[in-house]
């Protein structure tokens, strides 16, 4: 039972990843490269149907987290109390950014919520990157100083860095150089796949720049992904051990490289569309693999004293995640069925949507 929450939490996360991942994107794209009234429009039109709906995923993957493992829910949400509260309002300045933007017609008015935007969307990118090298670094359970564990097994708290920087410190920061590598790998990965929803979505006069654009910054991903898994090596001795024991999990790598270098042909796609798809690939199976090479542990211990939490030790009782499967399965229904009808009436090109004007 607890497999299968665990399996279900994240496809969630992957579904959330792919799904905001292009509006984080979208609005790093927006920030660096829309010059023009139209090209703004363009990228505003091709995600505003569908960013708030993309959000819930986030809510709901939080709501089974707390329902299906709620010590690790505890643990995590006051351990990364910090940074939580930073993500809460990078979503809000986000959202309002894009919602007021179109509310009064004055240059610095649309001039200043652009930026709130732009920058709200590059740094969740960034912070979601440094949260997911969190997770695979692992953090201090216990709060073990001196071989003495000073709190409980389970509970953590980290400062938004430490005086070192550095991931192998005894007291850890959310923020060290391993944890900024993997926020950078992230940056650049929404990135591409933001300009690639764009492409997908709109007729805009900035797609011919976006193809060169993905095409260069995925060299830079490529680069980035092969010195991260290098480097894991000095934080995890060893780190796949997983996919040796496992060999099927070895597709997951496989997916993952398959949409990199699908995307190095991003200049020649005839159907607007392919770019989209490679980058998705390439987000979920990197973010599967990350999932797949620390299980069953959900967050990894730093110290030999307390354990890691694992998918075992934070689980709920057997007969409430028994009883919660019959409602998931209701929920999933309607959520399938909210998708297909949300994304058949939004089909097609969305230059002439006009999100935001009023």
């Amino acid at each position: 039972m607890e497999l299968f929450w665990y399996i279900t939490l994240m496809i969630m996360l992957a579904v959330y990843l792919i799904l905001d991942g292009y509006d984080f994107g979208a609005g790093i794209i927006h920030l660096f490269f829309a010059k023009t009234e139209k090209d703004k429009k363009a990228i505003t039109n091709a995600i505003g149907p569908f960013w708030d709906a993309n959000e819930v995923w986030l809510i709901a993957a939080g709501g089974v987290l707390f329902f299906a493992f709620p010590t690790l829910y505890a643990s995590s949400f006051s351990g990364f109390y910090l940074p939580l509260i930073m993500i809460l309002w990078l979503l809000i300045f986000r959202a309002i950014g894009l919602e007021l933007r179109g509310q009064v017609n004055n240059h610095l008015w649309q001039a200043v919520w652009d930026k709130a935007f732009g920058i709200a969307s590059l740094l969740l990118a960034l912070f979601f990157g440094i949260a997911l090298g969190n997770v695979v670094r692992g953090v201090n359970l216990g709060m073990v100083e001196n071989g003495v564990s000073t709190h409980e097994a389970h509970y953590f708290f980290l400062p938004l860095w430490n005086p070192t920087f550095s991931p192998q410190a005894e007291h850890l920061g959310i923020i060290d150089w391993f944890t900024v590598l993997l926020g950078l790998v992230a940056v650049v990965a929404l990135t591409i796949h933001g300009a690639n929803w764009i492409i997908f979505k709109t007729n805009s006069e900035l797609n011919t720049k976006l193809r060169k654009v993905v095409f260069v910054l995925n060299a830079v991903l490529l680069v980035l992904v092969v010195v991260s898994l290098l480097i894991w090596h000095i934080i995890e001795p060893n780190p796949f051990h997983n996919f040796l024991e496992t060999p099927w999990l070895w597709i997951f790598p496989v997916i993952t490289f398959t949409g990199i270098f699908g995307l190095f042909k991003v200049k020649s796609f005839t159907k607007d569309g392919l770019g989209f798809v490679f980058s998705s690939l390439f987000l979920f199976g990197g973010f599967a693999s990350t999932a797949a090479s620390i299980f069953p542990k959900l967050l990894p211990s730093t110290n030999n004293i307390n354990p890691s939490l694992t998918i075992e030790n934070v689980a709920a009782h057997e007969y409430g995640l028994s009883v919660g499967m019959n409602w998931f399965f209701i929920a999933l229904l309607l959520v399938v069925v909210y998708l297909i009808v949300q994304y058949k009436v939004f089909k097609g090109k969305m230059d002439d949507v006009g999100y935001g004007e009023h």
